[in-house]
């Protein structure tokens, strides 16, 4: 008979049974369910609702079904649904009825409340760690190519002169934000539902400080409806990492653009690239492919969740069963990613060579050629339109700007000098963008040092 199975007078049809267990997914609670049942049952007997000997002997079979977990000892069944009833289950079956006094003042609700609250508690250093050394491998790599032009885009077209150093602290900006945002959420998250009942709470004189305490939650949450309903933590821990991924799908747009011999800007290692069943010369970056296409995987199971929790009364209802497989696979598809695209962004060629090239081309110092006028003394928007009439003229005659002539320049503006072809080399145009911000090399120096002192901060 099911643990639960008091007021009835069948069997559970078995299809039902498939249906309703979980233990095929949640089973990966075990250890939060033991610690936090260990935590229950202690307090429960310095309350003296159960003996301190039933404690003893609940403590003691716990622990040793948690090593028995952990050597492989431990097969659970469907028969008993959930993780939570399978440990039930076993402890009872191995210490007798002080097993069965486990449950006293407690119900699933508050049970799977805290252990799947803890769950995510763990994976959020987990995945901020990964975070912080891909900022590392950013870092080194900026410092390695400060000077390095390349194009800036904006619509993909060439727009202005940048740094190669530039870029890669772009991500670097956006990554950190994604360090916050989840350090923001284990902060919202931390506090402990146990001792919520099955929705209102108990009548039996518990102590949910306690329990909080001694399983590191800041506080107990301050309503049991709240606390055996509230998912918040794992949409936004979802949300969270959804923008992570467009994070690092963006980057792997562009490491795939760069790959192209259209581009031809980075090489990957060979351990992190594959090749073609036909064609022999290929070389695919599939990591970032396959980044940026299990971003669409976790944005379905923020999806997921949200759709479960909308219509959703209050308490609990077991619709809720449904939120773990989305958490557990956005969890496990951030933690499988972040590594290998960090060792790929590592190892990768950069083709300097290549991107000055780009840069040569697509009159990215049209914006230079304006502001040298300006700085001349003419308007901008005349500057502007000035330089757009030799872009025009030097598209017609398949030059780039600085190989103009200073005849050529002059008919159009008397204000055009020699120390124009200083203000449009594409080096000096990167140098000179120092505003806060910008690609120059004091700007980027400092960029890399404050990634460097975000990492050492928030490394624990």
């Amino acid at each position: 008979m099911k643990l639960w199975g008091g007021r009835f007078q069948k069997e559970t049809d078995n299809l039902v049974n498939e249906l309703n267990a979980s233990i095929s997914f949640d089973q990966r609670l075990y250890k939060e369910d033991i610690t936090g049942s260990m935590a229950h049952a202690k307090m429960l007997g310095d309350c003296g609702i159960i003996s301190k000997e039933d404690v003893a002997a609940i403590t003691e079979g716990l622990q040793g079904i948690l090593a028995d977990v952990e050597a492989g000892k431990v097969e659970f069944t469907a028969d008993n649904e959930d993780i939570h009833m399978n440990v039930e289950a076993l402890l009872t079956a191995r210490i007798g009825d002080a097993g069965k006094r486990l449950h006293t003042a407690r119900s699933r609700n508050d049970q799977v409340a805290l252990d799947f609250r803890m769950y995510v508690r763990e994976q959020i250093p987990v995945m901020v760690d990964q975070l912080l050394h891909l900022e590392s491998v950013l870092c080194k790599q900026a410092k390695q190519y400060q000077t390095a032009v390349m194009p800036g885009y904006t619509h993909l077209q060439r727009a202005q002169p940048i740094s190669f150093a530039q870029h890669l602290m772009a991500y670097a900006n956006m990554f950190a934000r994604d360090v916050t945002r989840l350090e923001d959420c284990a902060k919202r998250l931390n506090e402990c539902p146990l001792g919520s009942g099955a929705l209102a709470g108990t009548t039996y004189p518990i102590d949910r400080w306690q329990t909080a305490k001694a399983l590191e939650f800041d506080a107990p949450m301050s309503n049991s409806l709240d606390g055996v309903s509230d998912r918040d933590y794992a949409l936004e821990l979802m949300s969270a990492l959804s923008i992570l991924m467009m994070h690092l799908s963006r980057f792997s747009e562009e490491v795939i653009l760069w790959c192209s011999w259209e581009f031809k800007f980075i090489e990957l290692d060979d351990a992190y690239a594959t090749g073609s069943s036909i064609m022999p010369q290929k070389k695919n970056p599939d990591v970032a492919e396959l980044v940026r296409g299990k971003t669409g995987r976790v944005y379905g199971d923020l999806m997921s969740l949200l759709t479960v929790m909308k219509g959703l009364p209050l308490a609990y209802n077991k619709d809720m069963q449904e939120d773990k497989e989305p958490v557990f696979d956005a969890i496990d598809t951030v933690e499988m990613c972040l590594p290998v695209f960090a060792a790929m962004i590592d190892t990768m060629t950069v083709r300097t060579d290549n991107m000055r090239k780009a840069a040569g081309k697509g009159f990215i110092n049209a914006t230079d050629c304006a502001d040298y006028l300006t700085k001349k003394g003419m308007p901008f928007r005349d500057a502007y339109t000035v330089t757009g009439h030799l872009v025009a003229a030097c598209t017609a005659q398949g030059k780039t700007l600085e190989e103009l002539g200073l005849d050529e320049l002059k008919a159009v503006s008397g204000l055009f000098d020699q120390d124009v072809y200083e203000a449009i080399n594409l080096e000096n145009c990167m140098a000179l963008r120092a505003s806060y911000g910008g690609p120059a090399v004091s700007e980027t120096t400092r960029q890399i040092e404050a990634i460097e002192a975000f990492v050492t901060a928030h490394t624990k």
